[in-house]
């Protein structure tokens, strides 16, 4: 994945490498129930609970699986959400991506700002034709930025993850590189 890590800047953000600096201010984010009850984690307890997060931000980074941006607005240094890929093929030149934001900043346009930014650059840097994103059928809101970022529903993955003590159903949705005109 190349040794330096890349930063991607949009009008009024900036992606970049999350670092344990940045645990405490995820901590807000991670432990409440809302931001963390559609992406199959129980909310955050503790700081070391962030640490283990970004623990996997790194090892899936090493291992060439993905790559997770830390997503911050231009004028302030704190870590808000974050926005990236895993289960990287490159094999097969398709990744899943998947976001996160703190409440605070829901409906102001950043999740769609990054997700956007994110896909594009997956498109061009990592020679993906595929992006999916799995979402819960009661996430109306993330299946709503899908479809304005031009995402396509393909269908219901029926007990596709076994996360907090329930099997969840999950709809695929999937871009292809060709349903962006200016890439």
């Amino acid at each position: 994945m190349g040794l330096e890590f890349p930063i991607i800047e949009t009008e009024r953000l900036i992606l970049r490498e999350v670092t344990i600096e940045d645990a405490e201010g995820m901590l807000d984010y991670f432990s409440d129930q809302d931001v963390v009850k559609h992406i199959g984690l129980a909310p955050f307890q503790s700081v070391a609970d962030v640490y283990d997060e970004i623990n996997w931000y790194k090892s899936i980074r090493e291992e060439g699986s993905g790559i997770r941006w830390g997503i911050t607005l231009r004028e302030e240094e704190q870590v808000i959400g974050s926005c990236g890929f895993l289960n990287m093929k490159p094999k097969h030149h398709r990744a899943e991506v998947g976001f996160e934001l703190s409440k605070d900043c829901w409906g102001k346009g950043i999740a769609s700002e990054a997700l956007e930014a994110v896909v594009k650059y997956g498109f061009l840097h990592y020679e993906l034709e595929r992006i999916e994103a799995l979402v819960e059928p009661t996430n109306l809101p993330s299946q709503k930025l899908l479809e304005r970022q031009k995402f396509q529903k393909e269908g219901l993955l029926r007990h596709y993850e076994y996360t907090c003590g329930k099997f969840d159903d999950l709809y695929m949705y999937s871009i292809l590189k060709g349903d962006l005109n200016e890439i």
